[in-house]
């Protein structure tokens, strides 16, 4: 593995904080939470203050306002990811780097409002992508560092758990303010 970079969770991963099971999932749910992040950043974050939401709530930890631009990104990241896979034979797909972007492209320094209305339109973008996959495009392979192979079917899945674990990383956040 390359330093730095994380493994993916396993296609039978069960996250013990967020309670959500990859094999228990289906398509249509995780294409459903993906489609309810608008409405839940909302809830959670739309009636939060500006400085609340560029809190750190830890040094070495992110705002609320990092992680909802983070999401934007795994929005237009895994869309990316999920068309290559139902496109391509096995493509070898980019790390995110999530610190790197996070420090790069200042997401502490964003504006609320702009990428709520981001991360609406990504993850409505995901949610046309998620729809195009056939049953038999759920088992195509990618692969990100070397030994990692995942299915299409999992990229969707990973996406719906970055949503819902994230969306309980601000709560948390914007909790500790």
């Amino acid at each position: 593995m390359s330093a730095g970079i994380p493994p993916l969770a396993g296609e039978d991963h069960a996250c013990a904080e967020c309670g959500l099971s990859y094999p228990a999932l289906t398509l249509d749910a995780a294409r459903a939470i993906i489609g309810s992040l608008p409405g839940a950043v909302d809830a959670v974050a739309g009636p939060a203050s500006r400085e609340d939401l560029r809190r750190r709530p830890a040094p070495g930890r992110w705002s609320a306002l990092e992680y909802l631009v983070h999401l934007r990104d795994v929005c237009v990241t895994y869309t990316i990811r999920v068309h290559r896979a139902r496109t391509e034979d096995r493509p070898v797909l980019e790390p995110m780097l999530n610190d790197l972007r996070a420090r790069r492209f200042r997401y502490n320094d964003r504006s609320f409002d702009g990428v709520r209305d981001e991360l609406a339109a990504c993850a409505a973008g995901l949610g046309d992508e998620i729809a195009r996959l056939e049953p038999a495009d759920c088992e195509r392979v990618v692969t990100r560092l070397p030994g990692e192979h995942r299915t299409a079917r999992w990229l969707v899945r990973q996406a719906a758990h970055e949503v819902r674990h994230h969306l309980e990383d601000i709560r948390r956040c914007l909790a500790a303010c």
